[in-house]
């Protein structure tokens, strides 16, 4: 019988203050950067992370709680979703608040 190796998952978030995109680093903090997220490579490490990630959210640290699957490649952890990825790479476009500034200042 052929068994499947499990893909590696970390667990996202977005944290509450702000929204940003963050991700459950190895030291149980929460991160910016999916290079530092923890990689969990077995069911009782996805298991570790989704009850911090559950605890986080019932401390009103974080909200939208996500296991995702991700694949390590040579520069570093990259998920296989698209809007993962759109999550970890930052938006498509300039939405802060000074790009806003300069587009009505030209109008």
């Amino acid at each position: 019988m052929k068994t499947t190796r499990m893909k590696t998952k970390v667990l996202t978030a977005n944290r509450l203050t702000d929204g940003i995109s963050v991700w459950l680093g190895a030291n149980g903090e929460w991160t910016t950067s999916l290079r530092d997220a923890f990689l969990a490579r077995h069911e009782d490490a996805v298991a570790a992370i989704e009850a911090a990630g559950q605890q986080a959210l019932a401390d009103n640290r974080v909200v939208d709680v996500n296991v995702i699957e991700i694949e390590e490649t040579e520069s570093g952890p990259r998920p296989y979703r698209l809007r993962e990825r759109i999550r970890a790479d930052g938006p498509t476009i300039d939405y802060t608040p000074a790009a806003a500034a300069r587009v009505s200042q030209a109008a």
